[in-house]
């Protein structure tokens, strides 16, 4: 590579938002779609609609408050639509928009190749932490 060639700082500079720059909002909507709860929570969503409770089930160790942000957040964000009915007591259902769905799927893709990696991950970690007796500092 020639190393007097320009380097791009845009991922597509044909797109209107930039990742990288600081004050991009797109920054924003990408925190809250690869958190920890995000993640999961869309991830989850992509199974079907779910009410508060079996949502919060699934997504084993969130607790009410971040799983009722991390909704909130992402319809906010256009990615989840929350349908409460009028019945006694009231009933809200939660499943992802279209754009949810898009952005579950490619989420999912990521997840599963985490998982299959997970033993090499395990493997890196242990050879790092008994490395130099530094126990991985």
């Amino acid at each position: 590579m020639d190393s007097t060639a320009p380097v791009e700082t845009a991922s597509d500079p044909d797109l209107a938002y930039d990742v990288f720059a600081r004050n991009c909002p797109s920054r924003t909507t990408l925190e809250h779609v690869t958190g920890r709860w995000g993640a999961l929570t869309l991830g989850a969503l992509h199974d079907g609609t779910f009410r508060f409770n079996e949502l919060r089930r699934r997504v084993d160790g969130v607790s009410e408050k971040m799983l009722s942000q991390t909704l909130h957040a992402l319809e906010r964000d256009g990615l989840v639509h929350r349908e409460a009915q009028p019945t006694n007591p009231p009933r809200v259902d939660y499943r992802l928009t279209p754009l949810g769905g898009q952005i579950a799927e490619r989420l999912l893709t990521l997840i599963h190749f985490v998982e299959s990696a997970q033993d090499t991950v395990g493997e890196a970690q242990r050879a790092y932490d008994s490395r130099d007796g530094l126990g991985g500092r």
